[in-house]
Formats: C-alpha cells, structure tokens, sequence
C-alpha cells in the first residue's frame, strides 16, 4: 500500500460517511418509523452500488490496492457510505426496546436485500 492509497482510501472514505449521514438523517426524517429505513436503504444502495462497480470494472478483492478507482470509490466512498455497525447497533436497540421480531426483520432483510442488491448489481453489470 502507498501513501496515496491512503488518500485517496481517506478522501472517499470521508465523502462517502458525510453523504450517509446527510441522507440517512433525510430519509429517517421522511420515514419516521421503528424500523431504521435510512441505514436499511443506505446499506442495500451501497450493496449493489460496490458489486455493480466491481464487476463492470473487473476488479477484485485483490485488485483493490494500487488503483486509484477502486481506492477512492469502491473502498473509500462505498466503504464508508455503508455501515455494518450502524446496523448492528440499530438492531441492538430494537432488541433492548423488547421489539426483538423487529430487530429479527430488519437484521434478515439487511443482510438478505444487501445480498440481492449485490447480485443484482453483478447481473447488471455482466449484462
């Protein structure tokens, strides 16, 4: 990895976290609701955003150093648009509010949406 790896990673990484906070705090504005639409839709965009981009730039896991594309764009603003932990956290709360077929929802539709984003992204690309 070099220094401008690491840039670009921060650069992307810094507009992608600002452009999922301003949106999610859009969207949860929009949909005020239990369920947390905002980090669910964020997490699904970015799913099928970052396989999209992947696979019509042909560029792997271990393709992802070295390039500028896939260090600000793919790692940084699509890594840093995305949140696993956010996530996480919010079904945490849902469970500790007692609203556990809540929590048990949203976790299976994240991850199950996130994984039909993703091939759909794919398909696109490879179409």
């Amino acid at each position: 990895m070099k220094p401008i790896d690491i840039m670009w990673v921060c650069l992307g990484g810094g507009a992608g976290s600002l452009l999922r906070w301003w949106l999610g705090g859009i969207i949860d504005r929009a949909l005020p609701a239990r369920f947390k639409f905002g980090t669910f839709l964020i997490n699904v965009t970015g799913a099928f955003a970052i396989a999209y981009l992947s696979a019509a730039l042909a560029v792997g896991w271990q393709q992802r150093h070295g390039d500028m594309m896939a260090s600000l764009v793919l790692t940084g603003f699509l890594g840093g648009y995305t949140t696993f932990s956010s996530m996480q956290l919010d079904t945490a709360q849902m469970a500790m509010e007692h609203r556990h077929a809540l929590a048990a929802l949203y976790l299976v539709a994240s991850v199950g949406l996130g994984l039909c984003a993703a091939a759909a992204g794919v398909a696109l690309a490879r179409a």
